[in-house]
């Protein structure tokens, strides 16, 4: 019974945060990874677009909330997301064509355009603050669990309860469509096709009739989606704070990188290792050791490797051992 215990406990802090938290940050490594993969450049203004396409989101929501309009249990923030997506798509074809595009033209160093992204970062960061302010939004409603720590203690008699968050099966599935979809696209629609192979091989796919606008369109609109969808499936699990997605530029990064920077399925795989990392990582292991080990073994201390105000210490850490160790990553992506 004390090793049931032990394992929900675990489950319950540890696997099912970690595996939504995970899936939110593999989303947010895939964008980064195609604009590195296609564009061959770092876009520090991702995390910023992910910021701006939630606080659509967020805005639309609460027109359809002040109109009655719902979903019932689910979040409503699933009908506002399609605004969400088609706004920042626009915004990132207005940065694209009024910024970028004229680095590409005069073929620019990568640092050229690392640089000009740090500039939309801020310039983004400081519009989303403008237009929703720097305080906390929480826009989820719905039903909040889809089984309660209570109602699973009642089923299995247990001292531990298991408690799964709505959000947390909305990002799981949300997640698993969002992937199949585009690897559908990039492996099976001749557009994919075109773009895997610019990103391969830049002249020979122009030789072979790529249009090169034409990839990098898709690139944006595809990354605009991505951005859109990660950033709201985490402020529905957590919270909204625009500085916030700041924040977690660096887990995503480090995602991209670990599994393989220019590689989507590295992206996923090294999300996963990241988000499983941070929150094992900083989670007080007491409680499990009360139940697996004798009575006069149990420890008096957290057993916490770390605290969670240093959890982004952790990806950061990961990220240099893979650049020093292996900087192509799990996945054999592009060197950094």
């Amino acid at each position: 019974m004390d090793l049931l215990n032990a394992i929900v406990a675990l489950a319950n802090f540890v696997i099912v945060p970690a595996t939504a938290y995970g899936a939110q940050l593999a989303l947010g490594a895939l964008g980064v990874t195609l604009i590195y993969g296609v564009l061959r450049f770092s876009n520090l203004a991702h995390g910023e677009m992910m910021a701006f396409g939630t606080m659509l989101t967020i805005l639309v929501t609460w027109g359809l909330q002040g109109m009655g309009v719902s979903l019932g249990p689910l979040p409503t923030a699933l009908l506002a997301l399609p605004f969400g997506i088609l706004g920042t798509m626009l915004l990132v074809l207005a940065v694209d064509r009024s910024v970028f595009r004229f680095y590409r033209q005069v073929k620019a160093a990568p640092v050229i355009f690392l640089i000009a992204s740090m500039g939309v970062m801020f310039v983004l960061n400081g519009v989303v603050r403008l237009i929703i302010g720097v305080d906390e939004r929480i826009f989820v409603d719905g039903a909040r669990f889809l089984i309660s720590a209570r109602e699973f203690k009642q089923m299995t008699g247990l001292n531990e309860g298991l408690a799964i968050r709505t959000t947390q099966v909305i990002t799981l599935v949300t997640a698993v469509v969002t992937v199949a979809a585009l690897f559908w696209f990039l492996n099976k629609t001749r557009t994919g096709k075109s773009m895997r192979a610019f990103s391969d091989n830049e002249d020979l796919a122009l030789l072979s009739g790529v249009n090169p606008e034409k990839v990098v369109t898709i690139t944006w609109l595809i990354v605009a989606a991505l951005a859109t969808i990660a950033g709201t499936l985490y402020g529905l699990d957590k919270s909204f704070k625009p500085f916030v997605y700041l924040q977690i530029l660096l887990p995503i990064f480090a995602s991209a990188i670990v599994g393989g920077l220019g590689n989507p399925i590295g992206a996923i795989a090294g999300g996963f290792v990241i988000a499983f990392s941070e929150v094992t990582v900083t989670y007080a292991f007491k409680k499990v050791a009360g139940y697996l080990l004798p009575e006069a073994w149990e420890p008096d201390s957290l057993v916490q490797l770390l605290s969670t105000d240093y959890k982004f210490a952790v990806s950061f850490v990961i990220l240099v051992i893979v650049l020093l160790f292996r900087p192509t990553g799990l996945f054999k992506g592009k060197a950094v």
